[in-house]
């Protein structure tokens, strides 16, 4: 089964439109207020009208109120929600949409029993704290607190970037990779050729090749 790739974070149409044509499942549209990569209502329809059909529109939230999540569904049709805070599973569903549910791979976490409480996500995204935060870090975890017997898609995030997705999808062998600032040259600005290396590392473990980075 090959790896899926999702590219987070998008905020302008032609990184979207580079991320497509490089093959990438879906991309990931953050309306968190406090994200360096936030978009508004206007950028987000552009960003989502730029793209081809097949490709998968996920929006990011942390903890938002009912009316944030309400207003980004009226003004454009995600695919899928994705939610990065303390949000109980009946909130996560109470909007009609299929979700996954972000959490935090730390120390002390038992992400088993924590997974276990999101019993209709569509799928389980495991990625860093730091200081509380979980996600955007752009740091790695411990990849063998991934626990065996999650029952759903894994989606293994935090730190990913050209030089090591290979590595993690040999350790973890999750159903999908999600990059963000390991593709960027700025906070949101996404960077062509490293997205391009990105999705070349993600295929070279799918054909059993060892990637190539940087590209010769």
């Amino acid at each position: 089964m090959r790896t899926r790739v999702k590219i987070c974070g998008i905020t302008r149409p032609e990184d979207a439109g580079e991320a497509a044509r490089l093959g990438v499942d879906a991309i990931g549209l953050v309306f968190h207020p406090d994200s360096p990569r936030v978009v508004d209502l206007r950028r987000a329809a552009e960003i989502a009208r730029s793209l081809p059909p097949f490709v998968t529109v996920v929006g990011l939230f942390v903890d938002p109120p009912q009316g944030r999540v309400e207003a980004v569904l009226a003004a454009l049709s995600l695919d899928l929600l994705q939610f990065h805070g303390r949000e109980p599973a009946a909130r996560c569903r109470g909007f009609g949409r299929p979700y996954i549910k972000a959490l935090a791979a730390g120390a002390g976490s038992d992400i088993a029993a924590r997974a276990a409480e999101y019993p209709d996500a569509v799928g389980i995204l495991l990625d860093t704290e730091v200081d509380g935060r979980s996600g955007g870090t752009g740091r790695t975890f411990d990849w063998r607190r991934v626990p065996e017997g999650l029952n759903r898609p894994l989606i293994l995030a935090g730190g990913l970037g050209p030089e090591n997705v290979a590595e993690a999808i040999r350790a973890v062998r999750p159903y999908a990779v999600d990059v963000s600032s390991g593709v960027e040259s700025a906070k949101g600005i996404k960077d062509a050729a490293r997205m391009a290396a990105f999705v070349r590392g993600v295929h070279s473990v799918d054909a059993g090749k060892d990637p190539i980075y940087p590209p010769r």
